[in-house]
């Protein structure tokens, strides 16, 4: 054991300074999809109607029946052309406008499909001739509420049923208890809640994606898409698998062949993850398939392996070797882990800055911290594995027929049961743990990983796109609103600095004064005003400087009224 804790400790350093490494020296690249440039560019004045709207994304994307909406200054819908990929161009998508545009301000709602099978919208406004206060939104939200709802608890049923029957079986196969009809609802339960999930994220697939109430007519649709072709796999490997396991309750067949189709049913299962998540779109694809494969397997085989463990407890007498195989398996596993791992976060990531400023980051950090909490509460089952170990000395092997070997030690010693008692508090302390890392790794894959949000503030040239930031205001009880503020290009030097009002119905408002600071409280430095003045409809200046980087304090000030105002504080990191 020991010796296995010190084997342990040096892979762990090993990835740390592997991590240390890799993130020192990554570059940006694309994985789940965000917008990178239009043309026209949000919140530009066009002194002509443009004949087409240009939407280039940070990777390849697919479209829905209703992916662009246009809305002119009136809230009208524009009829628009239909859209379609850029020649040779799948990140690149043209809508065609209509030849006659009015003056005003044109917002535009869009929603499409990443590579990596996640929905992406969002929304921009252009105008033509004049910027007005108009009453366009976007109306509708981008997303159907019961929807996600529905279609996320779908994946977090089957990522833990999943886990609990890989991992029930790895169990079976490797620790070898000798009452396994105890573990049947295991299987059972587990079983029935990834086909039902299954089922349910296939009917769900397309109404998540075009953001609509729950309905089962784009079924036809979602069995065309890559991610419902995975999604109907899964469910012809999971109904074989039941099949299979029919049969063999009639007909037995060797260990060896058994043990084969199982392995190779867990790969094929876990391909249909690792396939249509993350890991399907970016730099190294093959490798970062293979990575998250075992990534799944192996924590399957731990967190599933170890709710077998806890049925297998109850038991009134457990062999010793059953819990010390179990201790080696989740050795193995852990290694697994943290060298895929490592690999996942600096692929995800991309920096250490991405690790703090990017909601990958801050969920990517809170499952390391679980992480260590589980390989904290896995250091004590140990120890009582440990004292479990030194019984096995005295087994005697014993063969049974009909459930294979087993290790029936001799009468044990009043001490014996006292760590198996004693077991089952450390072990249950693991699941719980690992519910919650389980929890945050299905949560990590719907997430916008760093890298991506690192490439879509840098344009195709190289030249960094603009800073935007949305500021919400509340003055009194009815003058609530948010102020949209850009920095172009958002780094060190001259910038110019735009701020539109909306109001609480979304529609841009007028205010009568309006002020933007900058303050750098690690340099001592400010506030400096932005000097912004009214536009007619918005506000600007064409030259504002911050001469240093780093992380600003921006104060906003809004006055709705002759007594009513507000001032409201956001950091703003700029960079050289």
């Amino acid at each position: 054991m020991r010796d296995r804790e010190r084997a342990l400790r040096r892979v762990l350093l090993a990835a740390a300074s592997l991590l240390l490494l890799v993130l020192g020296t990554a570059s940006p690249a694309s994985a789940h999809a965000a917008l990178r440039a239009t043309d026209p560019e949000d919140g530009t004045i066009l002194q002509r109607a443009p004949r087409a709207l240009t939407l280039t994304y940070t990777e390849s994307v697919g479209l829905l029946t209703d992916s662009f909406r246009v809305y002119d200054p009136e809230n009208h819908r524009l009829r628009t052309g239909q859209a379609d990929h850029a020649p040779g161009r799948a990140d690149t998508v043209r809508v065609p406008l209509p030849a006659r545009m009015a003056k005003g301000t044109y917002v535009v709602a869009w929603r499409v499909v990443s590579a990596d099978s996640h929905p992406v919208s969002g929304a921009l406004t252009f105008s033509v001739g004049e910027r007005t206060v108009t009453t366009a939104t976007a109306p509708g939200a981008a997303e159907n509420g019961t929807t996600t709802s529905l279609y996320n608890i779908a994946r977090y049923l089957a990522y833990l049923a999943v886990a609990l029957v890989l991992g029930a079986a790895a169990f079976v196969a490797y620790c070898r208890p000798p009452h396994r009809a105890a573990l049947r609802p295991l299987f059972v339960f587990g079983t029935a809640a990834l086909l039902v999930s299954t089922l349910a994220l296939l009917l769900l697939r397309g109404p998540y994606e075009e953001g609509t109430a729950p309905a089962f007519t784009a079924l036809g649709r979602t069995l065309t898409t890559r991610p419902g072709e995975l999604l109907l796999v899964r469910l012809a490997l999971l109904l074989s698998a039941v099949a299979g396991a029919l049969v063999l309750r009639r007909r037995p067949v060797p260990r060896r062949a058994a043990l084969t189709a199982g392995a190779t049913l867990a790969v094929a299962l876990a391909l249909t993850w690792s396939a249509a998540e993350h890991a399907s779109a970016g730099i190294q694809v093959p490798l970062a398939i293979a990575s998250t494969t075992l990534h799944l397997l192996a924590m399957a085989s731990w967190l599933g392996g170890l709710a077998a463990l806890l049925v297998t407890l109850r038991a009134a007498a457990v062999p010793p070797q059953v819990v010390t195989r179990f201790s080696r398996l989740a050795l193995t596993s852990v290694i697994v882990l943290v060298v895929t791992g490592v690999y996942q976060s600096w692929r995800g990531l991309g920096s250490w800055q991405a690790l703090t400023d990017t909601t990958y980051g801050r969920v990517l950090l809170a499952k390391l911290v679980a992480v260590g909490v589980l390989l904290g509460a896995a250091a004590w089952s140990r120890r009582w594995t440990g004292r479990l170990a030194k019984t096995t000395e005295a087994a005697v092997p014993v063969p049974v027929p009909a459930g294979g070997p087993a290790l029936l030690p001799e009468p044990p010693a009043p001490e014996t049961g006292l760590p198996l008692r004693h077991l089952r508090r450390p072990v249950l302390a693991e699941a719980a743990v690992g519910v919650v890392v389980l929890v945050l790794t299905t949560l990590l894959t719907s997430t916008l990983p760093g890298r991506a949000a690192e490439e879509a503030a840098t344009a195709e040239t190289g030249i960094p796109a603009a800073s935007v930031t949305t500021v919400p205001f509340t003055v009194g009880e009815n003058g609530r609103g948010k102020v949209q503020i850009t920095f172009d290009p958002g780094r060190v030097g001259p910038n110019s600095v735009q701020a539109v009002v909306y109001g609480a119905n979304g529609a841009l408002a007028a205010v009568p004064e309006l002020r933007i600071t900058m303050t750098l409280p690690a340099q001592r430095l400010g506030p400096l005003d932005t000097g912004i003045t009214d536009r007619g409809g918005y506000w600007a200046t064409n030259s504002f400087n911050l001469p240093i980087p780093g992380t600003w304090t921006m104060k906003v000030t809004v006055r709705v009224s002759d007594l009513d105002q507000v001032t409201v504080s956001r950091r703003v990191r700029v960079a050289r």
